[in-house]
C-alpha cells in the first residue's frame, strides 16, 4: 500500500478522522476533506508528525461548487486517488413530518449527491489508469426502512443500489466499488443527530461498536475488494429481518420513536 493515496470525505471527525489516522499508519498518503478547516489542519499536522503523509482541502460537499473545488485541488496536485472513501454523511431521528425541510435537503445532498458526484468526477481518471477502489460508507438502515429514519434510511438505500450497479458496470475494468453496511458505531454521529432541530436520541446508539472494528473491516476490504461487507459481520442477518419480521416491526417499532420523543 506504500505510495497509494486515499481520499476521505467527512474527515474532520468520527469515522473519517479515524480512517485517516488508520490508513496513514498503514503507509497510505491521505487527502482529507470536510467543512471544518481547523480540525483538518490539526489532523494533518498530527499525521505528518507521526511520519505519515497528509494534505487537506476544506469543502462543503452539500453543494456542487464544493465538490468541484475538491476535484480541481486534487487534480492540481497531479494525483489520481487509488481509493475514494465517500464517508461524509449525517443522520436525523424523529417523525418525518417534524423534520425541517432544510435538514432533509442537506441530508440528501451530503449523503447521496456528494457520493454520486465525487464518484463521477474521479472515476474517469481511475478507469484511464486501470485501477481504483470506490468505497461508500453505508448502513444496515439502507435495508431496514424503520420508523424515525425515513430520510437517513432512504439515503443509505440509495448507496446500496448505486454501489451495486456501479460494481457491475466496472467488472473487468480494474476499478471496483464497495459499500460498507455498518451497524451503530461509537462516533459523534449521535450527538450531531440530537443537536439538529427536532432531532431525537437514536435508540441504536446503545448498541454501538468501537471505531477500531470498522477500521479493521475497511482494511480487509481494501486488501480484498468485494461488493459489500457488513460490520459487524453477523449483521448480514439484517437483510432477512424485513421479510421475516416486518409485521412485528410495524406494530412494535413505533413505540421506540414515541419513547424517544417523550424523553425530549
Amino acid at each position: 500500500m506504500d505510495q497509494k493515496t486515499a481520499l476521505i470525505t467527512g474527515a474532520s471527525s468520527g469515522l473519517g478522522e479515524s480512517f485517516a489516522r488508520f490508513l496513514s499508519g498503514r503507509g497510505l498518503r491521505v487527502i482529507l476533506t470536510a467543512r471544518r478547516e481547523e480540525r483538518l489542519k490539526s489532523l494533518c499536522a498530527e499525521i505528518i508528525s507521526a511520519g505519515g503523509s497528509a494534505i487537506y482541502f476544506p469543502a462543503d460537499l452539500s453543494n456542487e461548487a464544493g465538490r468541484a473545488g475538491l476535484f480541481e485541488f486534487v487534480r492540481g496536485k497531479e494525483i489520481t486517488p487509488d481509493i475514494l472513501i465517500n464517508n461524509a454523511g449525517f443522520g436525523w431521528y424523529g417523525y418525518f413530518y417534524e423534520m425541517p425541510w432544510e435538514t432533509a435537503s442537506n441530508l440528501m445532498a451530503v449523503n447521496m449527491a456528494a457520493s454520486a458526484h465525487l464518484t463521477r468526477l474521479f472515476l474517469p481518471d481511475m478507469l484511464a489508469r486501470g485501477s481504483g477502489h470506490i468505497i461508500n460508507i453505508g448502513s444496515i438502515a439502507g435495508g431496514l426502512p424503520n420508523q424515525g429514519i425515513a430520510m437517513y434510511g432512504a439515503s443509505k438505500a440509495f448507496l446500496n443500489a448505486f454501489t451495486t450497479a456501479l460494481y457491475r458496470e466496472l467488472r473487468g475494468s480494474g476499478v471496483t466499488a464497495s459499500v460498507m453496511r455498518l451497524g451503530p458505531v461509537e462516533t459523534e454521529f449521535y450527538d450531531h443527530a440530537r443537536s439538529l432541530e427536532n432531532g431525537l436520541s437514536v435508540p441504536a446508539e446503545k448498541a454501538a461498536i468501537p471505531v477500531e472494528r470498522v477500521n479493521q473491516a475497511l482494511w480487509r476490504l481494501i486488501c480484498r475488494p468485494k461488493r459489500f461487507v457488513y460490520v459487524p459481520r453477523w449483521l448480514v442477518l439484517s437483510r432477512y429481518v424485513e421479510n421475516l419480521f416486518g409485521g412485528i416491526i410495524d406494530l412494535l417499532g413505533p413505540l421506540l420513536l414515541k419513547r424517544s420523543r417523550e424523553k425530549r
